[in-house]
């Protein structure tokens, strides 16, 4: 199901007023990082222009996987954890993380995330300015 099937907006003078997407009608893609990825929101990829920079993604890593180490060269990241738990590695620094964690991620900040847990590591992602594959490398 594409953006637009699962786009559900309110229109008032041209104007883009609402979008509401659920979770399990957004596709799951494997991220470059190879974590697996819901895109849910991302002006970049909308029907319509969207006056954000941001992006918002859910991500997953199962248990005892990890993310590829990974950076952005302009954008910052946060993560907000949602259910299981891991160890974060950002350049030289490590840090446990549960449900209710933030994290914040620097530019150019070397990144990964290891699911220490025996369930799956969920968090949300926000990406500022948004996500563009261009954006991110792999290291």
């Amino acid at each position: 199901m594409g953006y637009e099937e699962q786009t559900r907006f309110l229109e008032s003078s041209g104007d883009y007023r609402m979008i509401v997407r659920r979770l399990n009608e957004v596709d799951e893609i494997v991220a470059l990082d190879e974590s697996i990825v819901r895109e849910l929101l991302n002006p970049n990829h909308e029907p319509v222009k969207l006056k954000l920079n941001y992006s918002l993604a859910h991500a997953t890593v199962k248990s005892g996987l990890s993310t590829l180490p990974h950076r952005f060269h302009e954008a910052s990241e946060v993560y907000y954890i949602l259910k299981g738990t891991g160890l974060m590695h950002i350049d030289n620094e490590s840090h446990k993380v549960s449900p209710g964690a933030m994290i914040y991620i620097p530019p150019k900040g070397v990144q990964y995330i290891e699911n220490t847990g025996s369930t799956d590591l969920e968090f949300l992602c926000i990406v500022n300015p948004a996500w563009f594959p261009e954006a991110e490398e792999v290291v």
